[in-house]
């Protein structure tokens, strides 16, 4: 169980990394076709064609992503903790657990602590290839941690904090105790527009929307792709 698992964990990273060149544009079309005829896709998910329509990825991309999943994931599925790990190996000088912990669980629209490849493929092409719109949508559910709609001055604390945690000695200026909760109170005074002490997804968007380095702040996902 622990190799399969190790195996895994060393496979959805390799996934990630591909898709990476993908997007960039630095995997060819030459590299992908070579690498389509040096594996048989063995397993195909059911609705490629939908998963085609309802994304932002070519049927080619969708075929090469989803060999390397199913390949290296033969369960089908990444549970946290494989998610975790992940994380670590980009973010070797800090603790990405806690961060890793709430982006998981944006991806696991089902709820049921595993991401299927349909659901880690939804998510990407959101984040990657959606519109500003889409992708301030995500993150906004990101920063809901409980899920009620709004975000709340605690919830938005502890994905700052978690952020912090995880860029660990790379954090710039060093990181204070109060740094966090300084971040976070700005962003609440410009956002909060009604003063209810949360905010809602509209207050969201056009609080990013108006201000260009909120909107970098604020997408963060972006930033350890």
């Amino acid at each position: 169980m622990a190799g399969c698992t190790s195996r895994c964990r060393q496979g959805v990273l390799k996934l990630i990394q591909s898709f990476q060149r993908l997007v960039s544009g630095t995997l060819t079309k030459d590299k992908v076709d070579d690498e389509l005829e040096m594996t048989m896709v063995c397993h195909r998910p059911e609705g490629l064609e939908q998963l085609e329509a309802q994304t932002n990825f070519s049927k080619q991309e969708l075929q090469v992503l989803y060999r390397g999943f199913k390949n290296e994931c033969p369960s089908g599925v990444v549970n946290e903790e494989t998610f975790k790990h992940i994380y670590a190996q980009f973010f070797p000088h800090g603790d990405a657990s806690t961060y890793a912990h709430y982006l998981f669980r944006a991806f696991d629209t089902t709820n049921n602590g595993s991401i299927k490849f349909e659901e880690f493929v939804m998510g990407l092409s959101t984040l990657l290839r959606g519109t500003v719109r889409d992708k301030l949508e995500w993150t906004f559910h990101l920063y809901d941690i409980n899920r009620d709609g709004f975000i709340s001055k605690e919830e938005m604390t502890d994905i700052v904090r978690a952020i912090y945690d995880m860029m660990g000695k790379y954090t710039y200026p060093a990181l204070k105790g109060d740094v966090p909760k300084q971040h976070v109170d700005a962003f609440f005074q410009k956002m909060d527009k009604n003063k209810d002490g949360v905010v809602t997804l509209e207050e969201f968007v056009l609080a990013c929307q108006e201000d260009e380095t909120m909107m970098r702040s604020m997408q963060l996902f972006e930033n350890v792709m």
